[in-house]
């Protein structure tokens, strides 16, 4: 379903990607209780990014047989909609298990791309994708999901058309991808084709 952001994101395994992306599109979606709300996960480069972050409370997640923390399992889903609500980042190993819930990322980089606007929770993925391998995937509370790889914006998920000229940040050429009423944008500049439409922001 979000094959122009996978591209973008080579290095791990689509069926992992996916529906993690899947999990951030629903929580961006449904909120919970009847509100919005924002989280972060990072995706691989699971050490790295566990010695740049701290707990900031007792970890929900730990001391769970593997199996029942892996992004495919669907009983999962609820319990990490649950969480999504305290604050700090989910942290999921290369392979799809969710590590660690509830950690603040303390790594800072000095050329991270990220656009005026966007807040904490954006600069701390951004961060985190540029001193390390990890993707960070970010749920804000205007209900868009972003990518950040390597310190930079590669994909924004829009949940609702109607929101794409005020929710939009990526900058220059961008590739538009509709789903529904969803729409997927990503950098032009690895799709460069006759065959491919753009649309400037």
């Amino acid at each position: 379903m979000f094959e122009s952001i996978l591209c973008q994101v080579t290095e791990y395994d689509p069926d992992v990607l996916e529906p993690l992306i899947e999990l951030a599109v629903e929580i961006a979606r449904e909120g919970r209780e009847g509100r919005r709300i924002g989280t972060l996960f990072t995706l691989g480069d699971e050490e790295s990014v566990l010695s740049k972050s701290r707990s900031l409370i007792l970890d929900p997640l730990a001391g769970h047989p593997e199996i029942s923390r892996h992004v495919t399992n669907q009983n999962l889903r609820g319990t990490i909609k649950e969480l999504a609500q305290l604050d700090g980042a989910f942290i999921v190993s290369r392979s799809g298990t969710f590590l660690s819930a509830c950690r603040y990322l303390d790594a800072v980089a000095s050329a991270v791309d990220v656009p005026l606007g966007l807040g904490s929770r954006h600069i701390a993925a951004a961060n985190m994708s540029a001193v390390t391998n990890a993707v960070g995937i970010v749920v804000s509370e205007s209900s868009v999901v972003r990518l950040f790889c390597h310190g930079s914006l590669v994909g924004e998920i829009i949940p609702e058309l109607w929101m794409m000229d005020r929710a939009a940040h990526l900058r220059g050429m961008v590739k538009k991808e509709q789903i529904g009423d969803l729409a997927v944008l990503t950098p032009s500049r690895r799709w460069a084709s006759a065959s491919t439409p753009t649309v400037k922001e």
